[in-house]
């Protein structure tokens, strides 16, 4: 070999020596910049994804306080509601107490007639309003149909359609004791006796309980069992002393 060639070689050796270090620095840099930006990537990835979770949780604190302020409302009209219902049947039973005591014992044996169903009443704040309006709608129809407009053979369906379409009402045992008021007047005692005893049986808490024990007196004095009225009448006298319906008993047992 020449010396030519060996000068060739040794400068093709030294050159591939120092390229190989340069080679290798510059891959790594390469997968570094790489990495880095497959981090970036997903720093931005994440941002984005943040950024839209904190939108929606924004979007739903709105959607919730307008869902509270639409509850506030709805509540402040149902409470209206009650309101005026409460006042409308203070006023009902207000209406019917002033005449109560004159039509019931001014007469000891009332003869069935169309006159507005009598009934001897303890204030309605002892009655729990109901907060279902389909059934507070239902039950003030068929008032209304006694009070207002004095159909009265109309309230009748009515208020056996009440009893029917709401067996837990907490108007339960007013509508029975209506009822059985209204079957009496027009006659048919029997089966008002049994909504009266409906009332004492199954709702002995209610304030109809004195009036509808008081009623089954009168139904048993038309049926001319005596012995049966008195005792009816003893029992609102001592059960119900300071209400109207035991002045009323205490008539009915000297007329007998």
């Amino acid at each position: 070999m020449t010396k030519k060639h060996l000068y060739l070689a040794l400068i093709g050796a030294a050159t591939f020596t120092v390229a190989t270090p340069f080679s290798f620095a510059n891959n790594t840099l390469n997968e570094i910049d790489q990495r880095v930006s497959k981090l970036e990537r997903n720093f931005e990835a994440r941002s984005r994804a943040q950024i839209k979770l904190a939108q929606e949780i924004d979007n739903l604190q709105t959607e919730i306080s307008q869902l509270r302020g639409i509850s506030e409302e709805h509540g402040y009209k149902l409470g209206q509601i009650l309101q005026r219902q409460r006042d409308l049947y203070q006023e009902m039973e207000s209406r019917i107490s002033s005449v109560v005591e004159k039509i019931e014992s001014a007469e000891p044996t009332l003869t069935p007639s169309p006159i507005a169903p009598t009934a001897t009443v303890t204030p309605t704040t002892d009655v729990t309003l109901s907060t279902d309006l389909s059934e507070n709608d239902a039950y003030e129809r068929a008032v209304n149909l006694v009070l207002k407009d004095k159909l009265y053979d109309k309230a009748i369906p009515e208020f056996r359609k009440f009893i029917g379409a709401f067996p837990s009402s907490t108007y339960l045992p007013n509508a029975h004791y209506w009822l059985g008021q209204l079957l009496y007047n027009k006659g048919e005692i029997a089966d008002a006796a049994q909504h009266f005893t409906t009332v004492i049986e199954h709702f002995p808490e209610s304030n109809k309980r004195c009036d509808a024990t008081l009623k089954l007196g009168m139904v048993a004095q038309k049926q001319n069992e005596t012995d049966k009225a008195r005792n009816f009448y003893q029992q609102v006298q001592t059960d119900c002393a300071t209400t109207s319906a035991a002045r009323i008993a205490k008539n009915r047992i000297a007329s007998l």
